[in-house]
């Protein structure tokens, strides 16, 4: 009796200590996992740190260089490039706290006792392209017709921001001799979600005003110099020049920074905007609503319709990419119930492509057999086939009225869960994507820029700096436009990186 008794105590004990070392095991396991998904936050926040650090040498940049400008076009594109690098670097940081806020809701979620199972499931990702862009101007018949009046021109370009992606269009610049703005460029997001929110912002900026360097303090006191009398004018004269206390000046020294906001030049100021979302999308050129800023006495006003027109479509991956691949047996309808087909199955688009071979698929041969698969289809895993080891798939369409059935046999029910899977995925996809999934949007996107010999004029504000020169230095003005190495660098930078 007492060796029965030891006996069970040995078991129950074993039992424990085993129990216990996999108990150990799993916490392990769980927290080396948990470590693997705290790991891939602080990746992505170092990017999103090294996007921004990028951004703000930029910025730094294009100050310097607006601060430099001697030529009006020129300083246009310094400004529009600092507007661009101000409006990305607050889309960094946006993303960078959204980021760390989804982090700590995360954190929460897992040591929550009381979480319940969550549906983890997550639409695929797609492209969106905006093209086409034009905006209608409504002028005045005496102003367009009669060509009477003040002769009004400005600068204007478009930030197009999709999460934390930010595109610029080139600058175009409007008169009374336009009847609509009209950019060229193609702007694609790679990496947008069904619920994105496209906005897209047009500044202007009144280009009439002779723009170089520190010319705007010195006009001003000559005006008021010839105005006010020799003795008055010339001390007011005298305190607007720059000097050793000018904030447009250190001194003699190397060029002071300064902050965006005091940066002498042209200013850009947002004159209307709109937001863009997936029921926007179709296949087609369509008009959307602005909301316009500003009115008529701001310098730099246009005239504008309230409207935007533009071609706006979208390719979600599901349309585009393989989402499951992998050997099966096929039966068709009113076939003998002995005969299966071997084939290489790919789900892609609105249909399951079978092919012969799996070399098939890379050489673009024609598909034995082709299923659609749609927002109508029918998807249903049947009983274990007695003949077969596998599980059976039958998908069902409607065609003018009948139904065709095709009956699909795995190799096992781990393969048959896993087509099921990508299934249920398929069609939750298509039903967040909704119209771009009826048929594959057409997407044209331009050839690579290719780096093109420096001439005289090449659009760009890099290219059309004069070949470096030893400067002399008179505050911020620079003799024979020639610019500091340093922001020759940064401009250089900030070209390559756009093309």
């Amino acid at each position: 009796m007492s060796h029965d008794i030891l006996t069970k105590l040995c078991s129950v004990l074993k039992f424990l200590f085993l129990g216990r070392g996999l108990w150990v095991r799993v916490i392990i396991l769980r927290r080396e996992a948990g470590r693997e998904m705290d790991a891939m936050p602080q990746c992505q926040d170092s990017d999103i740190q090294k996007k921004i650090d990028h951004e703000i040498r930029m910025r730094d940049g294009a100050c310097k260089l607006l601060a430099a400008c001697s030529q009006r076009d020129q300083a246009l594109e310094a400004a529009k490039s600092l507007q661009t690098c101000s409006t990305r670097i607050m889309a960094y940081m946006s993303e960078l706290q959204r980021m760390k806020e989804a982090q700590v809701m995360q954190n929460v979620r897992r040591r929550s006792s009381d979480a319940g199972p969550m549906d983890d499931r997550l639409p695929c990702k797609g492209k969106v392209a905006i093209s086409d862009l034009r905006i209608p101007l409504m002028w005045k018949d005496t102003e367009y017709f009669k060509n009477k009046g003040e002769l009004h021109r400005c600068a204007v370009f478009c930030l197009l921001q999709l999460g934390g992606e930010i595109f610029d269009t080139d600058m175009v610049i409007v008169d009374r001799t336009l009847t609509d703005i009209c950019f060229d460029n193609t702007i694609a997001f790679n990496e947008a979600s069904p619920g994105f929110e496209l906005r897209v912002e047009l500044y202007s900026c009144c280009s009439e005003d002779d723009y170089s360097a520190g010319s705007t303090p010195r006009k001003l006191a000559s005006k008021l110099s010839s105005s006010l009398g020799r003795s008055a004018g010339k001390k007011l004269r005298a305190a607007m020049e720059p000097g050793a206390c000018s904030p447009v000046s250190n001194g003699g020294a190397a060029p002071l920074l300064l902050p965006v906001p005091s940066v002498p030049g042209p200013k850009y100021h947002l004159l209307a905007h709109t937001t863009l979302s997936l029921s926007h999308v179709q296949d087609s050129f369509r008009t959307h609503d602005l909301t316009i800023l500003g009115n008529e006495e701001c310098s730099y006003w246009l005239p504008l319709y309230g409207s935007m027109c533009c071609r706006l479509a979208a390719q979600p991956h599901c349309m585009t990419h393989q989402m499951m691949g992998g050997w099966l047996k096929v039966k068709q309808c009113g076939g003998d119930p002995q005969t299966w087909t071997k084939v290489y199955a790919i789900l892609k688009a609105t249909s399951l492509f079978c092919y012969q071979r799996q070399e098939d698929v890379e050489a673009n041969v024609e598909p034995a057999l082709t299923i659609g698969i749609n927002k109508e289809t029918r998807i249903r895993a049947s009983e274990k086939d007695p003949l077969s080891k596998g599980q059976n798939i039958c998908i069902s369409n409607r065609y003018g009225g009948e139904e065709v059935t095709h009956t699909l046999n795995t190799e096992s029910r781990e393969d048959t869960h896993h087509w099921m899977e990508a299934f249920w995925q398929h069609f939750y996809d298509m039903s967040q994507w909704k119209q771009c999934c009826d048929d594959l949007m057409k997407i044209e996107l331009p050839s690579p820029r290719k780096p093109a010999p420096v001439t005289a004029k090449q659009g760009s504000l890099y290219h059309e700096m004069a070949p470096l020169s030893t400067p002399s230095c008179e505050g911020l003005l620079l003799q024979d436009n020639a610019v500091s190495a340093e922001i020759r660098a940064l401009l250089s930078s900030y070209y390559n990186d756009s093309y």
